[in-house]
């Protein structure tokens, strides 16, 4: 009789933390030689349902330039955690953090993305960060591109549209990879690489005057190179520090029909296909064959060198991260395979809550999630964000209590221990925002993710006084227990 012991709890080596990105708490956006990013060019929302990463035009970019200060670009100077990170390191420490997902800011290493050399001050930042976490006992977890490249590439060469990006991004890496070896454990190669989809944010390229096809032709191409540049990237990795891992990063986007009906559960599989897409290149090592009609209905013709294939085939990742914050409802009658550059998009589900920003809330979905990569993939998986956006409220005295918030975290916690159950083979997961820092979307401030609050407002007004919510407390047992103690 065949019989196996099922995992009750989270493996005792799980890597609890958070996450964060450099162009949403750094700030000191022009200073010790950092260049300007595509991120501190997007402007910040009028409202919270506004998303602006994308909204980038020649002339608005024009403007960006011509434009000292932050004013109009929050990203600029994010939470200032340049000048705060040992204190909130240690703040993290105190939550009994196990690791500590950051990004690295390519224009702070190559202020242009073109030079030959990198700048010595920037790498100094940067080992001060990661000697500040081991000494609090806190794993780097580093992503190398989070929704940011110099600004000079886009200007030369219009970001990753053009295949010398590559040679410009494998230049970067290996800078890193040989200075952090030892040092940094984990890796991730792109942010929620499926950002392509929506554009500049994920391409650093110029597209808004284009058509709908030629968007979708730039966008793809720009993807195939990134696809390259992190295969490159992962052999890199394996050759300079062997002991070091080195995964993707996928914004998951769980799909449900809507009906029954056979056509709507088509087109959710579909939809589904579409997010896929990106990991199975990654993960697997060549493009799948479902995209071949894909790209051929929408005018797609990639441009492959000789040697690409094999790349991507050698160039797989060791683990899977992925981002998860809500679930979408599909049905036919959106026609889901024609290229859409909307990168969020479905119908409401009735059946759950959204939060303050129209996200639905389904923690199930995420269990759902966790049992299908590990299903299609069999490599170890990691959440790397998962939380609440809400308008967070300090009382008269000085706290933040964020119940909403602990709801919603507890929920998903239980759902991963279940698929854990299932068994999935889950090595940690890091809450997006530990700390209150920029929306990504909008660059608002108000939209509040952390465990830690920060005293600035959607204007940059604020002492920046850093002040522990409920949330805080609740989350140090949660890790304290291991998973283990969730009231």
């Amino acid at each position: 009789m065949y019989s196996k012991n099922v995992p009750t709890s989270f493996p005792k080596d799980f890597l609890w933390g958070g996450a964060t990105a450099a162009n949403q708490i750094e700030g000191a956006w022009n200073i010790d030689g950092k260049g300007l990013t595509t991120a501190e060019v997007v402007k910040k929302a009028e409202n919270h349902h506004t998303l602006t990463m994308n909204d980038v035009t020649k002339k608005s970019l024009q403007e960006a330039i011509d434009d000292k200060t932050d004013v109009n670009y929050p990203k600029r100077r994010g939470v200032d955690f340049y000048h705060h990170y040992k204190e909130d390191i240690a703040m993290l420490a105190e939550m009994g953090f196990k690791a500590f997902r950051l990004s690295i800011a390519w224009a702070r290493i190559f202020p242009k993305g073109d030079e030959t050399q990198p700048n010595e001050k920037g790498l100094e930042f940067y080992d001060r960060v990661f000697e500040e976490c081991h000494k609090h006992g806190i794993e780097p977890v580093v992503t190398i591109s989070h929704y940011e490249m110099p600004l000079n590439l886009t200007l030369k060469q219009n970001g990753w549209a053009s295949r010398e990006t590559i040679s410009e991004f494998t230049k970067y890496t290996r800078v890193l990879f040989n200075r952090y070896k030892e040092i940094v454990k984990y890796w991730m190669t792109f942010n929620e690489i499926n950002a392509i989809q929506g554009g500049f944010t994920g391409t650093g390229a110029l597209d808004s005057q284009l058509s709908v096809s030629e968007k979708a032709q730039v966008r793809f191409q720009a993807l195939h190179h990134q696809f390259v540049a992190s295969a490159l990237a992962v052999e890199q990795c394996h050759k300079i520090d062997p002991q070091a891992k080195i995964g993707c990063m996928l914004a998951r986007m769980q799909t449900y029909a809507k009906t029954s009906d056979p056509k709507d559960v088509r087109a959710a599989q579909f939809q589904d296909q579409l997010n896929l897409f990106y990991t199975d290149v990654q993960v697997r090592g060549e493009y799948p064959e479902y995209m071949n009609r894909y790209f051929k209905e929408n005018n797609v013709e990639l441009k492959m060198v000789e040697g690409d294939e094999a790349i991507l085939k050698q160039g797989k990742v060791d683990y899977l991260a992925f981002s998860y914050y809500m679930s979408n409802v599909t049905s036919a009658k959106q026609d889901v395979e024609k290229f859409s550059d909307t990168f969020i998009a479905g119908e409401s589900n009735p059946y759950l809550e959204t939060s303050d920003w129209g996200w639905q809330i389904d923690p199930v979905g995420l269990r759902v999630s966790l049992n299908e990569f590990w299903d299609r993939y069999r490599v170890p998986l990691f959440v790397v964000e998962n939380g609440l956006g809400a308008v967070d409220e300090l009382t008269h005295d000085g706290k933040v209590h964020d119940q909403y918030r602990i709801d919603y975290l507890r929920k998903h916690v239980i759902q991963m221990k279940e698929a854990i159950k299932d068994g999935v083979d889950l090595i940690g997961y890091t809450t997006w925002g530990p700390i209150d820092l920029i929306s990504a979307s909008t660059s608002e401030m108000s939209k509040r993710y952390g465990f830690i609050y920060v005293d600035q407002d959607d204007s940059g007004n604020g002492s920046l006084k850093r002040i522990r919510k409920d949330s805080f407390f609740w989350y140090k047992q949660v890790i304290a227990s291991n998973g283990d103690k969730l009231e």
